[in-house]
C-alpha cells in the first residue's frame, strides 16, 4: 500500500517537474533569455503564510545553519529540479522488489 503512494505521488511530482520545465521554457522563449521560476516563488503564490511558517518553526525548533544555509538553496533552486529529485526519490523508494533469479545455497 505504501509502495503504491509513494509511486503514485512521485509519478505526480514528476509530472509537475515536467510542466514546469515546459513553462520555464515557453518563459524563456518568450524573453530571450533563460528564465528559470524558483520554488520559493511557487511557494509564494499558491500559500505564502506557510513558507514564513516554515522558516519560523526551523528557526525555533532547528539549528540556525539549516535555514540561512540549507533551505535558502533549496527555496531558490528551479521548481522543476526540486520537483523532479523529490519525484525520482519517491518513485525509487516505491519499486517493487527485484525478483531473484535462481537461488542461492550458502549452507
Amino acid at each position: 500500500m505504501f509502495r503504491f503512494l509513494f509511486r503514485f505521488i512521485g509519478l505526480w511530482l514528476l509530472a509537475g517537474a515536467f510542466v514546469a520545465l515546459v513553462i520555464d521554457g515557453t518563459r524563456s522563449i518568450t524573453a530571450g533569455r533563460i528564465v528559470v521560476m524558483p520554488l520559493a516563488e511557487a511557494w509564494v503564490a499558491l500559500h505564502p503564510a506557510s513558507i514564513e511558517w516554515l522558516r519560523a518553526t526551523i528557526e525555533r525548533d532547528m539549528p540556525g545553519w539549516l535555514w540561512d544555509s540549507a533551505m535558502v538553496y533549496v527555496l531558490f533552486a528551479p521548481l522543476w529540479a526540486v520537483l523532479g529529485i523529490l519525484g525520482l526519490v519517491l518513485v525509487f523508494i516505491g519499486r517493487r522488489p527485484q525478483k531473484l533469479i535462481g537461488y542461492s545455497s550458502r549452507d
